[in-house]
């Protein structure tokens, strides 16, 4: 099972260079679904370690609508770490702007971050992971999966 943190507990956590390469991603991971477990499944495969950034429930709210998150926070972080291939789970708390999260992402220092070809900061996250000096890999997904598709045939949104 992965091990939960805080953004402040983060780097007591983090694995050295000699314990493997490191694979950042990030999200939401409300209703958590196949395309999620197959994403994550992915990104664990370019690396030893998987660490997810999983965002609080402030901000999925400003994401995804009013009625989100339908699972808080901490909720999302149990289902993900009972995943085989989600090393640790950071809780984010609101970042309010994009130098919280570089700040963030400095601190780990991955060798990897991975996104979807959908990620609606896809080119941010290029940036972020140019100026750390990482390499950054898209997933290609065979199948749209969307929480939101999803919130919308359940009617929470």
């Amino acid at each position: 099972m992965a091990r939960i943190v805080s953004s402040q507990e983060l780097t007591t956590f983090l694995p050295t260079k000699s314990e493997g390469r490191i694979v950042l991603t990030g999200g939401c991971f409300d209703i958590l679904h196949i395309g999620h477990v197959r994403f994550l499944s992915e990104a664990k495969g370019m690396g030893d370690y998987l660490v997810v950034l999983l965002e609080s429930d402030r901000n999925v709210k400003r994401l995804k609508g009013e009625n989100r998150p339908v699972f808080i926070q901490e909720e999302r972080a149990e289902m993900l770490s009972a995943l085989s291939s989600v090393d640790l789970i950071v809780l984010l708390p609101m970042m309010e702007n994009d130098s919280d999260y570089l700040n963030l992402v400095t601190k780990i220092k991955p060798n990897i971050i991975a996104v979807t070809e959908n990620d609606p900061h896809i080119e941010k996250k290029r940036r972020q992971a140019k100026e750390i000096g990482s390499e950054f890999k898209i997933i290609s997904l065979t199948k749209t999966f969307s929480t939101s598709n999803l919130a919308g045939i359940l009617r929470i949104e």
